[in-house]
């Protein structure tokens, strides 16, 4: 194959299956684990020279800019995102009060971002807070998976993007993990004790969130048939320097639903599908165990947590799995180092992680607010230069 007849599609398929395309795959804004925040967008535009437009939202909580359609086509990304559509009274009207924007989510998860200066929202309420037994969980109303609304034009989306325009795409999810989700719902002081005191309930929790999981990934995959290449699945199970709960713990409480529910999503599917399985932190001790659950692709690859080195990770699991992310630090080097620094960053990551493939250039996680137009920019124009494929 040419680079001529290389479509986004053809190039992103090639790298899931760990073979080397004309250059290294480029995603910006197909997932909201991949995206740009609305104020930095805005710059990113001004600076590309395009029309100046307030930024639609992509994801509330985070402030994510929708990338539109003329700053992909100027950066030549390869992926998009096909989102579940928002279920209509779900959720009560956002509203401001001492000096605060907040939301409650479907689940019930009360948010606030501060008026003056507030880049994206933070959790402050947790529904299951004072919940703390089976019974009561019997009680409480959760989300439901299969109303319509979730899933109305996502067949069209998914023709448009995989057989129209040759893209590949991430089927997103309709919520964060099952361990990620109990815990915001219990708050985490209370759910990490309840793994240690309250197993019972914990589990019945997750078992709760997994089976809402698994209706929506049915009727979800239902509704894209044969066009669907990844879908999206997360728990941020690691802090900077060390996991959150033990590999232990994650082999008692986690590993096993989050092996039910990979193999579930992958019998319903009418393609064969790749898990792309998001994780910040330093995840390092739990990759083996990840894999065995059944991801195939991870992200963000924060290679500034402890343990992440990027030669390493590529070293020690680059058959297993596919790094989604990782091609440029977004805590130091993007928002706060020069644009050779940035250049230099990017030449180091595609260097460490593009041979023989399993590699589609991110950053580490989302651009956020503070990050420079000219650094974006470098970082880009790095990949331009470094990126192809010797053929």
């Amino acid at each position: 194959m040419t680079s001529q007849t290389w479509t986004s599609r053809s190039r992103v398929a090639a790298a899931l299956n760990h073979t080397e395309p004309d250059r290294v795959p480029y995603d910006l804004g197909g997932t909201i684990l991949t995206g740009i925040n609305r104020h930095a967008y805005r710059r990113l535009r001004q600076h590309l020279g395009l029309p100046e437009t307030e930024p639609q939202i992509e994801d509330m909580h985070q402030q994510l800019a929708k990338v539109e359609e003329d700053v992909k086509a100027r950066l030549k990304v390869d992926v998009w995102g096909l989102n579940p559509g928002k279920v209509p009274g779900s959720t009560p009207p956002p509203w401001t009060e001492n000096g605060y924007h907040k939301i409650i989510d479907e689940w019930g998860i009360e948010w606030w971002m501060p008026v003056e200066g507030g880049f994206y929202f933070d959790m402050r309420r947790h529904p299951l807070e004072h919940i703390d037994t089976v019974e009561g969980l019997k009680k409480f109303k959760f989300p439901d998976p299969l109303h319509p609304a979730r899933y109305d034009s996502m067949a069209a989306r998914a023709d448009e993007l995989m057989n129209r325009r040759h893209v590949a795409y991430v089927l997103g999810r309709n919520a964060p993990g099952i361990w990620e989700i109990a815990i915001w719902m219990r708050g985490f002081e209370n759910f990490f004790c309840d793994m240690a005191e309250r197993p019972a309930f914990a589990e019945a929790l997750m078992d709760i969130i997994m089976e809402i999981k698994a209706r929506y990934w049915e009727r979800a995959l239902a509704t894209v048939g044969p066009d669907v290449m990844m879908v999206s699945e997360a728990d941020d199970l690691a802090s900077q320097n060390a996991c959150l709960c033990s590999p232990a713990m994650y082999r008692k409480f986690i590993k096993p639903r989050h092996t039910q529910l990979f193999a579930h999503i992958r019998k319903v599917a009418k393609a064969p599908v790749k898990i792309f399985y998001h994780s910040c932190g330093a995840v390092l001790p739990l990759l083996p165990d990840l894999i065995e659950s059944g991801i195939d692709i991870l992200n963000p690859v924060q290679v500034s947590a402890a343990g992440m080195d990027s030669k390493e990770l590529k070293r020690r699991f680059g058959k297993d799995l596919t790094f989604y992310g990782g091609g440029v630090d977004t805590q130091h080097v993007l928002p706060h180092g020069t644009p050779q620094q940035v250049r230099d960053e990017v030449k180091r990551r595609v260097d460490d992680f593009a041979p023989g493939g399993g590699f589609i250039f991110n950053t580490v996680h989302n651009i956020q607010a503070d990050v420079p137009a000219e650094n974006i920019l470098a970082m880009w124009e790095a990949l331009q230069e470094c990126g192809g494929y010797r053929r």
